[in-house]
This record gives structure tokens, sequence and C-alpha cells, in this order.
């Protein structure tokens, strides 16, 4: 004798089904038709809409040609830019500046990064000039810059690893500093010495710190770049920038804008992509 009911036959039940009842399997849960939509195709949904908009408001009337041009006038502008190569090797100038620029703040900004976090001494001779230094607007030394550099490619280059190296400094020394004492403790345990602990057990758990300063950097970067060929510049991106403002030509204005922030996603793509191979052993949340 047994007490309660008997569970239902499960395939007595399926018999009995509905021919036009679904099972609810998680394909067809709720959520799961917007999860089979791919992500790439829901981020250009925003920036569709904004070109659409934009484009109405310019056929309307509403938004003047001499106020902001069109974008099928400002396709066709860099259609011309590109096809007479003018685009194309303003494009090169601006990448080289940015690379040097970037390199030369890399070595310097990571190197008294070493110094001020590894040790003591290092950060009594270092942190304080730096933190000093970091609080002068960098975009102000333009002036001196040309004065002790001249007006070539000096005084570009010199601003972009200015900028670069404050924000590489600042985030691998937190990274160093912030990595766990435990961790430290254990390495010491299994017989690591001082250069053994900095190679196996600080370098790596400062690595997501120098990736953050990298990815700001690189924003940085960009950002000098617009300022130092705003100013005594033959050449680059910025230099087609003041042609086009002294002839009022918003459409070449907003293609090196395009340009700016294309090359500014590009940079940040690799940094993601070199933060996917060099932390897989650091999991995060992707979002839900």
């Amino acid at each position: 004798m047994t007490l309660g009911h008997a569970p239902p036959d499960i395939s007595v039940l399926s018999k009995n089904r509905p021919p036009d009842m679904e099972p609810i399997t998680p394909a067809s849960a709720p959520g799961s038709r917007r999860r089979s939509v791919p992500r790439w195709l829901r981020r250009t949904v925003g920036p569709l809409l904004l070109l659409l908009v934009w484009q109405v408001l310019s056929a309307t009337g509403v938004l003047h040609e001499d106020i902001l041009a069109s974008p099928g006038t400002i396709a066709g502008a860099a259609g011309d830019l590109i096809a007479d190569g003018t685009l194309p090797t303003a494009m090169g100038v601006s990448l080289r500046r940015v690379a040097v620029g970037l390199l030369l703040g890399g070595v310097i900004g990571i190197s008294l990064a070493l110094v001020s976090g590894l040790s003591r001494l290092g950060e009594d001779l270092v942190d304080a000039t730096v933190q000093m230094l970091r609080t002068v607007p960098w975009v102000g030394l333009i002036p001196l810059f040309i004065i002790w550099l001249g007006i070539g490619e000096a005084p570009k280059i010199a601003l972009i690893a200015l900028g670069v190296a404050f924000h590489l400094y600042l985030n691998v020394y937190a990274g160093i500093r912030g990595v766990d004492e435990q961790l430290i403790e254990a390495g010491q345990s299994l017989g690591l010495r001082r250069w053994g602990l900095i190679r196996h057990v600080v370098l790596p758990g400062a690595l997501p710190g120098a990736m953050t300063g990298l990815r700001y950097s690189l924003a940085t970067a960009w950002l000098a770049l617009v300022f130092g060929e705003s100013i005594n510049a033959d050449a680059g991106i910025g230099f087609l920038m003041n042609q086009a403002r002294e002839f009022f030509r918003t459409d070449v204005i907003v293609v090196c804008l395009v340009v700016y922030a294309f090359l500014g996603l590009l940079a940040d793509a690799v940094v993601r992509t070199l933060e996917r191979l060099l932390l897989q052993w650091r999991p995060t949340f992707q979002g839900q």
C-alpha cells in the first residue's frame, strides 16, 4: 500500500498532447529569440538609425549643407579623397606619429612604473615627481615643445608620448601594488626568490592593469594627435581638417573625424584581442 498518488505517465501525456501544441524547449523559451540575433547586428542598429535620421534631416532641408553635410555628400568626399590618394597618405603619416609616440611613451611609462612599483626607494624617488607632472595640462606644453623641439615631427611625437606615459605609469603602478599579498606569500613558500616572484607573480598580476592603461593610452594618443596636427602641420589627418576648415568643407572635416574614430576603434580592438590572448587565466563577467 502506497501513500499519495502515483506520478503521471509522461509517455501517455505526450501521446494525448494536441498536435498544435509545441513542447517548451530552451530554444523556444522567452528571451531565446533575442539571443538568436547576432550581436554584431544588434550593435549596428543604433548607428544605422542615426545615419537614417541624419539623411532625412538633410534631405528635408532641416539640416543645411553649410552647417553639416549629408551622409551621401560625406561618402562622396571620402571616395574622392581615397581615389586621389590624399586620405591614405594622411592616414599613413598620422599612424606613424601615433606609433612612434606610443612606443616612446610606453617605454618611459612602464619603466618608471616598474622602478616605482617594485621598490620603495624607487617610489620615493619617482612617484612624487610623476604625480606632480601629471597634474600639469599636457596640452599646455605645446608652446614649450615648439620652442624646445621646433615645428617638425618632434613636438607632435613628444606630445603623444607624454600623454601615453602618464596613463601607463598610473595603471601599471596600481597593478603592481594591487597584487594580492597572499600570492606573494604562496610564492615565497614555494621557494621563489625576488626575481622569481616578480616574473611569476607580480608581473602577471599587474597585466590587467597594464592592458587597461594601454587602452586609455591609445585614446589619449589620438587626442594628442589631434592637438599636435592642428598646429604647424603640413601632412596628416589634422592637416586635411585645417585645410577643409579654411574652405568651409564640412564634408571633409567629418570624413577626417570618422577616420580618427575608425582608427581609434581599430586600436581598441587590437588591445581587446591582446587581452583575450594574455588574460585567458582570468575569467570575467560577460553580461547577460
